[in-house]
């Protein structure tokens, strides 16, 4: 067992023995983002652009808290893999909102699949 192993707790992968001080050990963090591929294989590419753009623009400010501006073009109401899923163009702004980067981490945690709230 780790020296400091009061201080660490198991990794969240389910199986893994390994030790870590939050979460998912360094090792299975690494395979996790390896598997999740980078933001343009995820489809976020130049029209995913120019989909943040046009939301941001209409909704300079956040549209939950209307405290803080917009950073994120959050897809809303349906995410971006059920429009995808549907056949509709994930890339429409009538598909986005804009919210502040508190608030689009409470979202993400809340609905999206296997959010870390859940």
């Amino acid at each position: 067992m780790p020296r400091h192993a009061g201080r660490l707790r198991i990794c969240s992968t389910p199986g893994c023995p390994e030790y870590t001080a939050q979460g998912r050990c360094p090792d299975c963090r690494a395979a996790a983002d390896q598997a999740r591929g980078g933001a343009r294989a995820r489809g976020y590419g130049r029209a995913h652009e120019g989909f943040r753009a046009a939301v941001l623009a209409r909704d300079p400010e956040c549209v939950l808290c209307h405290n803080a501006p917009s950073v994120h073009a959050d897809h809303w109401p349906i995410d971006r893999r059920e429009l995808v899923r549907r056949g509709d163009d994930p890339n429409d702004p009538q598909h986005g909102r804009g919210l502040c980067q508190p608030c689009h981490s409470t979202e993400t945690a809340r609905e999206q699949p296997g959010g870390w709230n859940r």
